[in-house]
């Protein structure tokens, strides 16, 4: 008779129902996910796809870990394979640690990365240069970051691949959970096994999932098959943003493309304006098209529209202020608890040798600021901000009261 505490296996089965948001999600946007296909519903087409697509990222992955962990680390080409739930926790260790990446916009869908508990602690001791570092939130927190260098890369190069400026994903979440709490994508997924060397002599797995979904888009997209792209020219497609040509008979039109009804230009409608044909054919004088101004003996030469308002678009400069890539963003992160020196500076003052020389116990030094003017703020000697001096709790204290802006700070420097 049970004693009513659960076993293993029926903890296991509980755990085995929890979602992708079970890692912890600090509150991001939930993530539009196509419904991913049923087993065999994915070609060897797009698998192909993505097997080229992250082979091609193996060197780069391999230098930036390296780079990362200050060892000699490479990747292997990976095993890519349509799989599912049951088939990937038969593979892994009881205890694993789960990065949940999801992509965000571009293609978005579930993304994870799965790693041994080893393989985990390894990476983290090696870029924290700890031996006998524990699983903890430091820990998680260098996991999130190498993920997101891997991500960093792989999403340039699928910006390139693909011509989809819009890719982004969520900031990765790591949690070493077990693996009947690893959040897996519902249906079929697509999974990419890697063989990663630490330079220690073993062969650590790791594992990289796509949501069917996800995975589906993707692989379109770099086979060049999405249907995000640009729509074909069909009935009633308008162009130049005008109103519509009604009855607009164009015999000898055909194979252009322009169907009967389309709009084009800005103009008045064209009720049942006859074009019984293209060669040497003028158009009648007066006829408002384009903005309503009359198109006087306008011929239609293969397409090409004298007296037509010609679409003027502004010019798109790019945009010349630095700014931080995610690459960057995510270095800053490896340095947040290094300390600084922050000191506060009341006034300065030039004195001479001999009068330096001759001060003493009692001696008043004038300084330049001025009676409740702001002091400065100095990190490493460098002037940030301006505030006032306050007591707090019988301690001297200051509020800052300004930032200095990026262009003081370099007259300063000057």
């Amino acid at each position: 008779m049970s004693d009513g505490a659960l076993s293993q296996d029926e903890i296991d089965a509980l755990l085995a129902g929890v979602d992708s948001a079970g890692l912890g999600s600090s509150g991001s946007a939930p993530v539009a996910t196509m419904p991913a296909m049923a087993g065999g519903g994915h070609s060897e087409e797009e698998r192909r796809a993505f097997q080229d697509f992250l082979t091609a990222n193996i060197g780069a992955l391999s230098s930036n870990l390296s780079m990362m962990t200050g060892a000699t680390v490479s990747l292997r080409e990976p095993q890519v394979t349509f799989s599912n739930r049951d088939a990937i926790l038969g593979d892994l260790p009881e205890t694993v640690t789960v990065v949940k990446a999801d992509y965000t916009s571009g293609f978005p869908g579930e993304h994870i990365f799965i790693l041994p508990e080893d393989t985990a602690r390894n990476i983290a001791s090696m870029q924290l240069k700890d031996d006998s570092i524990a699983m903890d939130a430091m820990a998680m927190s260098v996991i999130g970051e190498v993920v997101s260098q891997l991500k960093g890369t792989q999403i340039t190069d699928l910006t390139k691949k693909t011509n989809n400026k819009s890719i982004a994903h969520m900031a990765p979440e790591a949690a070493n959970i077990r693996k009947a709490a690893a959040g897996l994508p519902a249906g079929d997924f697509l999974s990419a096994l890697y063989q990663l060397d630490l330079g220690d002599g073993k062969s650590h797995q790791v594992w990289e999932i796509y949501g069917g979904g996800v995975a589906g888009d993707i692989a379109r997209a770099l086979n060049g098959t999405s249907s995000q792209g640009a729509p074909a020219m069909g009935a009633g497609m308008p162009m130049g943003g005008g109103m519509p040509m009604q009855g607009m008979g164009m015999p000898g039109m055909q194979g252009m493309g322009m169907p009967q009804g389309m709009p084009m230009g800005g103009g008045m409608p064209m009720q049942g304006m006859g074009m019984p044909g293209m060669q040497g054919m003028g158009m009648p004088q007066g006829m408002p098209m384009g903005g309503g101004m009359p198109m006087q003996g306008m011929g239609l030469h293969g397409m090409g529209m004298p007296g037509m308002p010609t679409n003027v678009q502004a010019v798109q400069f790019p945009n010349l202020m630095p700014r931080a890539t995610h690459q960057e963003m995510g270095n800053i992160g490896l340095i947040m608890d290094v300390k600084m020196e922050m000191t506060v500076e009341l006034g300065r003052t030039h004195k001479s040798i001999k009068e330096i020389l001759s001060m003493g116990e009692g001696t008043i030094i004038e300084l330049d600021k001025l009676a409740g003017e702001p002091v400065d703020i100095l990190v490493n000697h460098k002037l940030i901000a301006k505030g006032e001096v306050v007591v707090i709790d019988e301690n001297f204290g200051v509020r800052v009261t300004e930032i200095v802006s990026p262009m003081e700070r370099l007259n300063d420097l000057g």
